[in-house]
């Protein structure tokens, strides 16, 4: 009997361990809620969000005066290339992001979710 539930609970926490995998593999790859998005949120919607207060929307909202969308998430000319050198290098008073404030990992995520997962060119 005692054997019969430790084998239950083994079972639960396997299917458990699974499940997450599973979600964690979906996330990596662009699904909805993904970690791209989960890296804009933290690093980039501060300055790049919507609503008031954020500085480069506004900015960016002056610069293209309707022709363009401010809000980066609503834009579809970004490419993985432009995302990625913009975070890494910087431009006007955006500061460069380090390998050490967002990997490579999380900035192919970010790339992928900014370009709505146009791939990249080689």
């Amino acid at each position: 009997m005692q054997r019969t539930v430790i084998m239950a609970a083994a079972l639960a926490l396997g299917v458990v361990w699974a499940a997450q995998a599973n979600a964690q593999a979906a996330s990596r790859q662009g699904a909805p809620g993904s970690h791209g998005r989960e890296v804009f949120d933290k690093w980039c919607a501060p300055c790049h969000g919507a609503g008031v207060g954020k500085p480069a929307t506004a900015a960016l909202a002056f610069k293209y005066k309707g022709s363009k969308p401010a809000l980066l998430e609503e834009r579809t000319d970004l490419t993985p290339e432009i995302v990625k050198y913009m975070v890494r290098n910087g431009v006007f008073t955006m500061p460069p992001s380090r390998k050490t404030e967002i990997s490579d990992a999380d900035l192919d995520d970010l790339a992928a979710y900014l370009s709505k997962g146009k791939p990249a060119a080689h």
